[in-house]
């Protein structure tokens, strides 16, 4: 089993930035896929991010590419999200997620934490 516990998220002002942290615990997550997803009030979730636990293979969505930056410290078991020139379209609840590289679909959420971005 996998723990996964955001933190990091608040409210920023336009063209501010945030860092989400995601602390994992329990088994190794070595060689699994970890990222980033989001959901805003009344929409579905939303993929914004993700890397091999490695540091390798980093995928970043259109729409927040070359405003945001994932990373691992496979040391400290902590993901990261770097979000800088924040939207208000950038506000949601953000998750940390983690799967198995042979499986598709997300296997272990995070409790999510807010991010609020306002104009």
């Amino acid at each position: 089993q996998v723990q996964l516990v955001e933190s990091g998220g608040g409210l920023v002002q336009a063209g501010g930035s945030l860092r989400l942290s995601c602390a994992a615990s329990g088994d190794t997550l070595s060689g699994f896929r970890t990222g980033w997803v989001r959901q805003a009030p009344g929409k579905e979730r939303q993929f914004v991010a993700a890397i091999n636990w490695s540091g390798d293979n980093t995928v970043i969505d259109a729409s927040v590419k070359g405003r945001f930056a994932i990373s691992v410290d496979n040391v400290q078991n902590r993901m990261y999200l770097q979000m800088n020139s924040l939207k208000p379209e950038d506000t949601a609840v953000y998750y940390c997620a983690a799967r198995r590289a042979s499986v598709i679909t997300w296997e272990y959420w995070g409790q999510g934490t807010q991010v609020t971005v306002s104009s």
